[in-house]
């Protein structure tokens, strides 16, 4: 077996393996890659001796080791969802000529950590490292549709509801209505609830895992961001927009 092929053999195992988080019996490890047993164990050997792959001694399975992990640290790291998002943000703000914002969740406050203005003379007014309420806000929606049941429940029970405008949300359990709709439709409205003269959609950004872990969304007066522009362009926009950075942070879903 030449170097090369080795190599290829390597990495199909452990491809394979990162399929199974719970672990693989040889026998059917083998099947899958189409490597004999004593092929793939003498392989397997090696892997584990380097920390790759590690053996469950009680069920005769394997799995990946640590040091993917340790491989994968660095890139993680350097995976700064605000260098990855930029690029895509500063043309989806040239596409659309309205403000864009990137958002995160902080101790139960939406925190604005980029902003990319338009050119537009009446423009919604904020600042990098500003913080404003979930529940009026589309990317604070946006947030809270991924959280865990725990936190979810926490950061709701604790919102004071402020009625900003004449359709802010007002209550808990209009808030909980919501969100339901936001899972469902991949997107969320401020409809001029956070104030009144804006609107509002946003979406989500998922890492590798799936999870949402920011949100973005594009801003502009009523007049401007109306309706129908959501309806007929904005929406299928900002999904593809939502999909294009979350492949960047390795995120392989639809």
């Amino acid at each position: 077996m030449s170097n090369v092929q080795s190599l290829e053999r390597a990495l199909t195992i452990l491809n394979k393996l990162s399929e199974y988080p719970d672990g693989i019996q040889i026998t059917r490890l083998a099947e899958q890659v189409g490597l004999t047993k004593g092929t793939l164990h003498r392989l397997l050997s090696t892997l584990s001796n380097m920390n790759y792959v590690m053996k469950d001694e009680e069920t005769d399975k394997y799995k990946l080791g640590l040091q993917v992990l340790f491989l994968s640290r660095n890139l993680l790291n350097q995976s700064n969802i605000v260098t990855i998002a930029k690029p895509f943000l500063e043309k989806l703000v040239q596409e659309v000529n309205e403000t864009v914002h990137l958002c995160i969740e902080d101790r139960g406050e939406v925190i604005y950590i980029d902003k990319i203005e338009s050119n537009q003379t009446i423009r919604m007014y904020s600042r990098i490292g500003s913080r404003a309420p979930m529940y009026c806000t589309a990317v604070g929606k946006i947030l809270l549709s991924d959280m865990c049941p725990d936190k979810f429940e926490d950061i709701v029970s604790n919102i004071t509801f402020i009625p900003k405008t004449p359709t802010t949300i007002t209550s808990k359990e209009e808030l909980i209505k919501e969100i339901e709709t936001v899972k469902v439709q991949g997107y969320a409205l401020d409809n001029a609830e956070n104030e009144e003269v804006l609107r509002c959609i946003a979406s989500p950004i998922y890492d590798h895992k799936g999870k949402i872990v920011a949100s973005f969304s594009i801003s502009g007066p009523n007049n401007r961001v109306t309706m129908d522009l959501i309806n007929d362009t904005l929406i299928d926009k900002m999904k593809q927009y939502s999909i294009a950075i979350s492949r960047n942070l390795g995120y392989t879903g639809s």
